[in-house]
């Protein structure tokens, strides 16, 4: 999203203490195409030593909105191949992230309620969970790259615990420090 570039530019430039690292914004839109084909154009113009994906996410009730989450793995929900297919297992295979909760986060293009979190955590066996339209497709790009992905998401709204897209509008409009982020990933 729009505001999610405009708050981690912002804080990169309001950073209180020098930059050890150098950072390249793109922004990716929403979905799995759109961030994809955002981060193959960029690791085409650009080499970089590690992919961040960066913003808000949907949780499972074992967070709380205003949590900062680095999860360990990430996966699509919304895949479903039939069995002996091969081939195709970077779209079944969670891929391996450089944060060290113990999380993962799902990508699908449908927004999550919490009916669909309660599914998907049954169908997968992983109790805490962020969910987002994004990350998954990054990672499948950086990692048929050679590139290390680390995903930093601010939780923006738990559904199952009554949350919807109301919360998640007022969230987003009330939550845009992500020094958080920075620290992370100057800590990298």
């Amino acid at each position: 999203m729009a505001s999610e570039q405009e708050n981690m530019l912002q804080a990169l430039n309001n950073y209180p203490n020098p930059l050890l690292n150098s950072y390249t914004i793109r922004r990716g839109y929403v979905g799995k195409v759109y961030a994809a084909a955002a981060t193959a154009l960029a690791m085409e113009e650009e080499k970089f030593d590690l992919v961040a994906v960066v913003g808000y996410a949907a949780a499972s009730k074992e967070f709380s909105t205003g949590d900062v989450v680095c999860p360990s793995m990430a996966r699509y929900h919304d895949v479903r191949v039939p069995g002996g297919l091969d081939g195709v297992s970077f779209l079944t295979d969670p891929y391996e992230l450089l944060g060290t909760d113990e999380a993962t986060i799902y990508t699908g293009d449908s927004f999550v309620g919490a009916e669909m979190i309660g599914e998907i955590k049954e169908r997968f066996g992983t109790p805490r969970a962020l969910f987002d339209m994004e990350a998954t497709a990054v990672c499948q790009i950086a990692s048929q790259r050679g590139v290390p992905t680390l995903v930093m998401k601010m939780v923006s709204d738990t559904p199952e615990k009554g949350c919807d897209a109301d919360s998640f509008e007022r969230f987003v409009t009330e939550h845009t420090d992500f020094k958080a982020f920075v620290e992370i990933l100057e800590r990298m």
